[in-house]
This record gives structure tokens, sequence and C-alpha cells, in this order.
């Protein structure tokens, strides 16, 4: 039992946990400069490969919405050794084939692995430290978890240049190998109590989130604002390699840069909390509407990748602000049951990206600047539609109060 582990193991323990939580951006992203290039060798279109990331962000969304109740009842070691162990089979399997099928499966496989680790970390310093020190940890989780997608197509770009596509989820088994390794000589049991499985408080409690309006709309706007990047991430890469004519380096390039503007998004939404509704939410997804309307006039007259990445910066900015803003206030819309609710929006979210990913994907080929914008624009206008009913929703709970 971790609990009665020596100060050094457990210290140890801690830094392997946060090595770890970058884990998940990197099996997300690190393939996404590939997508041009695995296209071609396997023969397929574009959105065969962009369905292999739709795959695993369902599975990854869906799993999280099980997966806490589970550990709490079973432990965390075991499924841990378990999850990462598949994704290193998994990985290499993924290298050995090219059959978009088997791939997409492996992905599920690999979106349910990856959901146990996210959760067996969250749940391991509260396992092992106080509360004060689980706020002093968890404060640094978002910074830490975005160095997956700022690294991993920066990463990729290069795995993909030097070898090939394969590469990439050779790293992603050497990684995970590692992690493999780690935990089974130094980490051990952490959960000092399992308890029981109650599938029917548990149903009962997620009843009670989905009929609230509110806590559901934040969901909503959490997944739009996350897809405005996510879309970027699947059509990007087909445009600037095959219609800019770029190397897969600088997919990467693009990729970090694009990365380090949702982290910037994050800071500002983060000084912002104070402020009210308007100022706080209509503001940045109007500023976001502005930008992509002049990413739209812009493509009628010239098409660039100098023009189409600021725009697209300053566009993922604006998708950081209202993310950092919607998921502070929507993980305390139900402080007693912050572990439930955390879950439920954090599955939910990445369910609704998938589908926004699998619709983007469905839609037809992006191949001009021009069509990433329009996609952008019908996102954003959704989003700006749901801001408002939500504005009107609050308004009506202030006045009821």
């Amino acid at each position: 039992m971790l609990k009665e582990a020596s100060e050094k193991r457990i210290r140890l323990i801690t830094i392997m946990a946060f090595v770890s939580i970058p884990l998940s951006g990197f099996v997300t992203d690190i393939y996404l400069p590939s997508f041009p290039s695995m296209a071609k060798e396997m023969q397929v279109s574009e959105k065969d490969i962009q369905i292999t990331l739709t795959s695993y962000l369902l599975s990854y969304g869906i799993s999280q919405l099980f997966v806490g109740g589970i550990l709490d009842s079973i432990g965390r070691y075991r499924p841990k050794l378990i999850a990462l162990f598949l994704l290193i089979i998994s990985s290499i399997l993924i290298t050995m084939t090219d059959s978009i099928l088997l791939i997409c499966l492996l992905r599920i496989l690999q979106g349910a692995a990856v959901s146990v680790l996210v959760v067996a970390t969250r749940a391991i310093f509260v396992d092992l430290y106080d509360s004060e020190k689980v706020k002093h940890y968890l404060s640094y989780f978002t910074i830490v978890w975005s160095c997956g997608p700022i690294l991993a197509p920066f990463l990729g770009g290069y795995l993909e240049k030097l070898f090939n596509w394969h590469a990439n989820f050779h790293f992603l088994a050497l990684y995970a190998g590692i992690l493999f390794l780690f935990e089974w000589f130094f980490s051990g049991e952490s959960l000092p109590e399992r308890k029981k499985l109650n599938l029917s408080e548990n149903i009962s409690l997620y009843k009670m989130m989905l009929k609230n309006r509110i806590f559901m709309l934040g969901i909503f706007i959490l997944g739009l604002s996350y897809s405005i990047v996510m879309l970027f991430n699947i059509t990007g890469p087909f445009i600037i390699e095959n219609t800019f004519r770029f190397t897969p380096v600088v997919i990467g390039y693009c990729t970090l840069i694009l990365g380090f503007s949702w982290m910037i998004g994050g800071f500002i939404g983060k000084r912002r909390l104070k402020l009210d509704f308007k100022e706080r939410i209509l503001q940045p997804v109007i500023l976001q509407l502005i930008l992509i309307t002049g990413l739209i006039i812009t493509s009628i007259y010239a098409e660039s990748l100098f023009i189409m990445i600021p725009f697209a910066f300053f566009i993922h900015i604006c998708s950081g602000i209202l993310f950092t803003s919607f998921f502070t206030t929507s993980m305390l819309y139900f402080p007693k049951n912050a572990g439930t609710a955390g879950g439920l929006m954090g599955g939910l979210v990445y369910v609704i990206t998938s589908v926004t990913s699998f619709i983007i994907s469905m839609s037809g080929t992006v191949t001009e600047q021009g069509d990433l914008a329009w996609r952008y624009l019908a996102i954003a206008i959704i989003l700006l539609g749901i801001i408002l009913v939500m504005h009107q929703a609050v308004k009506k709970e202030k006045a009821e109060n």
C-alpha cells in the first residue's frame, strides 16, 4: 500500500505521475503531421484517416463516464498496468497493418486505455495527499497536460520526416513501455479502501445532472470550443502539405504554434473569470466570429500559410478563453459531486468533439484555406447560439432566486 511508502518513493511516484499526464495528448496528436502520408501509403481518402482520430476521441470520451466508479471499486494499480500494456501492444499492431478498420478498432482500444490512465493518475493524488496538497498539485494538471498537444505534433513532424508514420506509434509504445516498467517496479496500489460499485446511485446522479439545463449548455459550449481546435488538427495537415506544398515538419511547427495559442487563451480566460457574463463570454465569441469572417474575406483574394496560421492563432485563443471560462464554472456547479460531474463533463466534451469531427470528415474534402474558414464559421455560429440561450437561462435563474 503506497500510503505506507517512504517519502522518497512517494515523491518519485508523484514525478512519474506528472510525466504520464501528457501521454493522452501524445496519443491524440503525435500522428497529425502524418495524415497526408498515411492516406497516400494506404491509398485511402482523407476522411478515412480522420476517422481514426474520431474513433479514439469517441472511445476516450465514453470511457471516462464509467472508469471512475470502476477504479474506486477495484483499485488503480492493476488497471493502470493493463491499460499501459494494451497501449504498448495496440501501438505496435497499428504499425503492422494497412487496414483502416483495424486501426480504428485499435484506436478505440487506445481511447479506453488512456481514459483509465488519466482517471487513475488524477485519483492517485487524492489517495496520497491531503486536500491542500491535492489542490496544489491539481492546479498544475492543465499546464502539464497541454505539453502533450503542444509538443506531440512538433515531434511527430520530425519522426515523419526522418522515418515514416509508423515511427509515431513506435514512440507511443516506447513512452508507454517506460511508464509500464516504472509502475511494475516502483509503484503500487494507492487506494486505501475499495468502495462498492453502486451503479444505481451513479445513474441517478447522471440523470440529475443531465436534466440541469445550464450545466448541459456549458458542456456543449466546451465541446464546440474544443471542436474549433480539432477542426484544424484534422484538416490543417492536408491543406499545408497537399495545397501549400510544405513538409510534415512545417505541419508540426504550425500545430506547435497553435498549441501555444490554446494555452494563452487558457491563461487569459483564467484572468477574466471575475468579469460578468457579457464581458467574459460574449466578447471572445464575437471577436472569434469577426476573425473568422476576416479569414473568409481574405481567402477570396489570397491563400497562404502565412495568412491562415495567424488567423487560426487568434481564433484558437478565443476558443481557449471560452473553454477555460466554462470549464471552471461547470466544475463548480455541483460542488458536492465534483468527481462525478467532472467525469460526466470530460466524457461528454470528447463525445461532442468526436461527433463534430466525424461530421467535418463526412462534409467533404478540405483542400483550401477557405474550406477551413467556412467550417470554422459554422461551428462558431452554433456556439454563439448556444451561448445566447445560456445567457437567457442564467438571467432567468437569477430572477427566480
